[in-house]
């Protein structure tokens, strides 16, 4: 019916091929669009939605506004965190990699502990280490944790010259927290 209706024949002339060939290629292309239009998705059709948790991005916002820090300052911590959350991930699947998950439970709560506050005799016992090596052991962890972090950092800027400043920056950032 589309075929009569857009008057088709009026493209027919013999200059141009035969009659049959025209109504093969005019049948082909209309199978073709009707496959087409079968087949199509809606916009976003095939993509995977990911929910959204509303309240949890409502409730950081309240915390970082209780602090009233302004917009630009709240971005910036919230990269610095970002950066201490990578180089935490990057630390631990290093030591689930190496099977030393336990000493990484065990270990992760003193990283950002103060020295004078970390109770060496409990750390020994847990590990069954004397006071001494669970001293070096926890040195070794937050020395290793350093390393990672500034290796994030350093994926984060342009030359190596910049490291030390973003460094820096982020300590400044976090203390103002």
């Amino acid at each position: 019916m589309r075929f009569l209706t857009k008057d088709f024949l009026r493209l027919v002339t013999p200059e141009k091929g035969r009659f049959r060939t025209f109504l093969r290629m005019t049948l082909t292309r209309f199978l073709a669009n009707e496959w087409d239009r079968a087949h199509a998705q809606k916009r976003g059709g095939g993509a995977t939605h990911v929910s959204f948790d509303t309240a949890l991005a409502e409730e950081r916002l309240g915390r970082e506004q209780a602090g009233m820090l302004a917009p630009d300052r709240t971005y910036d911590r919230c990269w610095a965190l970002t950066l201490l959350d990578e180089a935490m991930s990057r630390l631990e699947n290093e030591y689930n990699s190496a099977g030393k998950t336990v000493l990484w439970l065990q270990l992760k709560p003193h990283l950002t502990a103060e020295r004078g506050s970390i109770a060496y005799p409990e750390i020994a016992a847990a590990l069954g280490l004397t006071e001494g090596a669970a001293r070096v052991v926890v040195h070794r962890f937050r020395k290793r944790f350093r390393e990672i972090f500034r290796q994030a950092m350093a994926d984060t800027v342009s030359t190596p010259e910049e490291v030390e400043t973003e460094l820096r920056l982020v300590l400044e950032i976090l203390s103002d927290g």
